[in-house]
This record gives C-alpha cells, structure tokens and sequence, in this order.
C-alpha cells in the first residue's frame, strides 16, 4: 500500500495541524477542543503516489480520510468496469460513517496525483470517544444533519432530471 509521511515540521507542527484541520470538518466541527485535541493526536498521516488506492470497493477498511493535498478519484467497478464518479480535493472529509460502524465501501478511492491525507481509524476514534461519552449525541446529530443535508440539496438540484432516482430516495427517513 503507501508509506507514512515523514513530517519534516516535526511531532507538535503536525498534531497542530491536524487539530486545525479537524476544526474545519463538520464530523468534528461541534466537539470542543479537548476531545479534538484526542482526535488530532490518533490521526496518522499518510502519502500516497498517483494510482495508490486509498480504500478499494468492497472492503470495511475502518478509516475515515481527510485530504490534506493533492487528489483522489472516486470509483465504482461494475460488471468489471471501473465507472469514475467524482474527484475528490485537499479539504475533503471522507468516510466518517467508518468511524460510528462497519461499513462496506461501495466504491474504490485512488490517488490521482501525490496526495497526502491524515487518517483516523475506528478504533482509536472508539477508544477516544470512549473518554468523552457526552460526545456522541453531538456527534450523531452531525451525521444525521449530513445525511438530511445531502437528500435536500440532491432534490433541489437534481431531483427534476432524475425522475427515475426520486423512488429510490429516503435515506433520511431511516
């Protein structure tokens, strides 16, 4: 698979950083500092070279991703064709419903460029939660609010040309 970034700012530039960018991500946004000071310590920074994949369709990998630089293309294989669905670019949260369960992946992620990523996996995001317990609730009203977020904007920009998609939609009533 890939290597680990070897920080040339050292241990306590790289934790800030990462505090910083957990600060900016609506999975973290709400918690307070102390629990993602915990967050931002358990991550782990990875590199990976154009064609490294990040998670493959399929697997339950347990890690939720947030792109530092670079990019990475999201895929689906279908009938043994690789579909591109989107790129995804520095800034970018993916994969926190890793964190909260075992999720199979759907689609395939693959570095398009160097792309270098901070990763947190479930079980050190259980173990860290596990100190804050107060914390969940906040937590899964995050991810619900996505979710009815995400089903929202899909009606309002694309429900009228995918007539086809609107019986299939009601994620958010689970």
């Amino acid at each position: 698979m890939s290597s680990l970034e070897e920080s040339s700012l050292g241990p306590s530039c790289e934790f800030q950083e990462n505090l910083n960018l957990l600060r900016q991500t609506h999975f973290f946004s709400g918690l307070p500092l102390e629990s993602l000071k915990v967050f931002a310590y358990l991550c782990v920074r990875e590199r990976l070279h154009a064609g490294e994949f990040l998670f493959r369709q399929g697997e339950d990998d347990h890690q939720a991703y947030y792109i530092v630089s670079g990019k990475a293309r999201l895929e689906r294989n279908e009938n043994g064709h690789e579909r591109e669905i989107r790129e995804f670019g520095a800034g970018t949260f993916i994969g926190g419903l890793t964190l909260l369960g075992e999720t199979r992946r759907l689609y395939s992620l693959r570095a398009v460029e160097e792309t270098v990523c901070i990763l947190l996996s479930r079980e050190k995001f259980t173990k860290a939660i596990q100190q804050f317990p107060e914390q969940i609730p906040r937590i899964i009203r995050i991810v619900v609010g996505s979710i009815n977020d995400w089903e929202d904007r899909f009606l309002a920009e694309l429900a009228a040309d995918c007539g086809g998609c609107l019986p299939r939609l009601g994620v958010s009533l689970l």
